[in-house]
């Protein structure tokens, strides 16, 4: 069933996408501000408590309703992990933005490369060369394919739909109450989000060097991710480059100057046509995960 509904949510999702603002990121921030009204008074007890009622009373929910329907009607199970994978996982939540820069880009219009990556990084991007918004996007399309993909297939892996409900609340809340406003309060959030997420991100990072580089993903990964402001996100983006064979972070004009970031990756600059092999990259990366449930698949069925 797991494989079942991994393929034909993704396909799904390629005919017609979800309005991710209207159905789950509007709802989620009004809910988040609804608890952030309550709770929020900068201390880090009331940032715990408002995170588990955020979260595990619907991750629960998820998980007894999967246990019940797939003992009583497995084709309603099958329709829950679909409908949960469609809300949580999805390419077009950040497809259509790497694709229009890299097209820009290839169509030699830079400003509007610049203000697409600003739009999607949510920060100016003005006084970026050709290169650094190649470098940028690669960089964003990474950790973003990890978030919006690869992290919530492998926790409905693990747990079945409530698994890639967990990973996206922890994502959205943990993101959200990361910001410097929140302080104290937003700690708990940071920190469960980093132990929800550090055995997805290393699968995720891992499968970037199966389908790339192998040998110099895994010489980036060891020797360079820690240099990187946040380590974990370091894992990602420094398997990625060394998997694609390029140079990413880097020095990056931005708004408020040079900003000062580790060299990640070997081989060559960021240009337009990396941008296609970081789309090559990413599915196959997909298609390795289904080939390995697909063959997990089938030893079970004979066993």
């Amino acid at each position: 069933m797991t494989l079942f509904s991994i393929v034909l949510a993704l396909i799904l999702e390629q005919v017609q996408p979800l309005a991710q603002q209207r159905f789950v990121l509007g709802p989620l921030s009004r809910y988040a501000h609804f608890l952030e009204e309550r709770f929020n008074d900068g201390q880090p007890r009331h940032g715990r408590i408002a995170w588990l009622i955020a979260v595990v009373p619907s991750v629960v929910l998820v998980l007894l309703l999967q246990i019940l329907l797939s003992w009583l009607q497995p084709l309603l199970a099958l329709a829950l992990g679909i409908a949960v994978l469609y809300m949580t996982m999805g390419f077009r939540q950040f497809s259509h933005h790497f694709t229009d820069i890299h097209l820009a880009l290839r169509m030699g219009e830079l400003a509007r490369a610049r203000t697409l990556l600003g739009e999607w990084r949510k920060r100016s991007a003005d006084r970026l060369s050709s290169q650094e918004v190649a470098r940028l996007a690669i960089e964003q399309a990474l950790v973003d394919s990890h978030r919006h993909v690869f992290a919530p297939l492998f926790g409905f892996v693990l747990l079945g739909p409530a698994g890639a409900l967990l990973y996206r609340l922890a994502l959205f809340f943990g993101t959200r109450w990361a910001q410097p406003d929140f302080g104290a309060f937003g700690e708990f959030a940071r920190r469960a989000l980093a132990v929800i997420d550090w055995l997805p991100l290393r699968v995720s990072a891992a499968s970037f060097a199966i389908v790339g580089d192998f040998e110099d993903a895994v010489y980036c990964w060891r020797t360079q991710a820690g240099l990187w402001p946040d380590a974990s996100t370091g894992v990602l983006l420094a398997s990625g480059a060394g998997a694609l064979g390029v140079r990413l972070g880097q020095p990056v004009n931005d708004p408020g100057g040079i900003a000062d970031r580790p060299e990640l990756g070997l081989g060559e600059e960021a240009d337009v046509d990396f941008m296609q092999s970081m789309i090559g990259l990413v599915w196959r990366t997909l298609v390795l995960c289904l080939l390995l449930l697909a063959l997990f698949w089938v030893a079970s069925w004979v066993g």
